[in-house]
C-alpha cells in the first residue's frame, strides 16, 4: 500500500531520488571521516586492552585476576549505550569533560577490550600445556614462550570470533550518534530532520552499513583461508 502510493506519485518518486542522491555524499563522508576511523582506532585499542586483560585473567597474581574479572564483568553486564552516556554525560558532573569523539573511542575500546579478552583468553587456554613446556625446555622465558609460541597459535584460533567482533563494532559505532559524534548515522539524522524523509535516509544508511559489513565478511573469509595455509 505504501509503495503503491509512492509509485502513483511521480513527483514524490523524483523527490526521493534527488534526496537519496544528494545525501549519499555526506553519508559517505561521515563514514570515511568518522565511522571507519572510529572502528579502526577503537578495535586496535580494544585489542591491546583485551590481550592485557586476558593475560591478567590467566596470571597467578591474584590482584590482577580480580581487577580483570571485575572489569570484564562490569562491561559485559551493562549496555554499551549506558557506558557511552556515563563517559560523555556523566563524567562532566564531576569535572571531567571529554569531547564526543574521544568519548566514543574510550567507550568502544573498553567494550571491545572486555569482550575480546574472553576470546583471547579462551584461545590461549586452548593451546596444549606441552607447548609451554616445549618453550621452557629450550630456555625460553615466559614472555618469550608467550610471544613466539603461544600467541601465534592462539591468533589462529581467535581470528574468526575477533573478525566477527570487528564487524559488529562497525554497526555499533552508530551509537556514537547519541553522544553527538557526527558519524554516518548522525549525518542521516541531521539530513532527515530537514526533509522529514526519515525512512529513506535510514534505509540508505542501512544499505551502506550492509555493503561495508559484506565486504568485511569477504575479507574475513580470505584471511581465514590464508591463515589456514600458513598454519598448515
Amino acid at each position: 500500500m505504501f509503495l503503491n502510493s509512492i509509485i502513483a506519485d511521480p513527483e514524490r518518486v523524483s523527490r526521493l531520488i534527488d534526496i537519496a542522491q544528494s545525501s549519499l555524499q555526506p553519508l559517505l563522508k561521515g563514514a570515511i571521516l568518522y565511522t571507519i576511523p572510529l572502528t579502526l582506532i577503537t578495535f586496535v585499542c580494544g585489542l591491546i586492552l583485551a590481550v592485557l586483560t586476558a593475560l591478567a585473567r590467566i596470571s597467578s597474581v591474584k590482584p590482577l585476576q580480580i581487577i580483570a574479572r571485575i572489569y570484564v564483568s562490569a562491561i559485559r553486564g551493562t549496555p554499551l549505550l549506558v557506558q557511552l552516556f556515563i563517559i560523555f554525560y556523566g563524567l562532566p558532573t564531576i569535572g571531567v569533560v571529554i569531547d564526543p569523539f574521544p568519548s566514543a573511542v574510550i567507550g568502544f575500546s573498553l567494550n571491545v577490550g572486555a569482550y575480546a579478552s574472553e576470546i583471547i583468553r579462551a584461545a590461549i587456554l586452548s593451546i596444549p600445556k606441552g607447548q609451554w613446556e616445549a618453550g621452557y625446555s629450550i630456555g625460553m622465558s615466559y614472555p618469550q614462550t608467550l610471544k613466539r609460541i603461544i600467541l601465534p597459535q592462539a591468533s589462529r584460533v581467535s581470528l574468526p570470533p575477533l573478525s566477527n567482533t570487528f564487524i559488529s563494532l562497525v554497526k555499533d559505532t552508530s551509537l556514537a550518534a547519541m553522544i553527538l559524534v557526527t558519524e554516518m548515522f548522525r549525518r542521516a539524522q541531521e539530513i532527515a530532520a530537514t526533509n522529514y524523509e526519515f525512512l529513506l535516509l535510514y534505509l540508505e544508511v542501512a544499505l551502506i552499513y550492509w555493503v561495508i559489513c559484506f565486504i568485511l565478511s569477504i575479507v574475513q573469509g580470505r584471511l581465514e583461508k590464508r591463515m589456514d595455509r600458513f598454519v598448515s
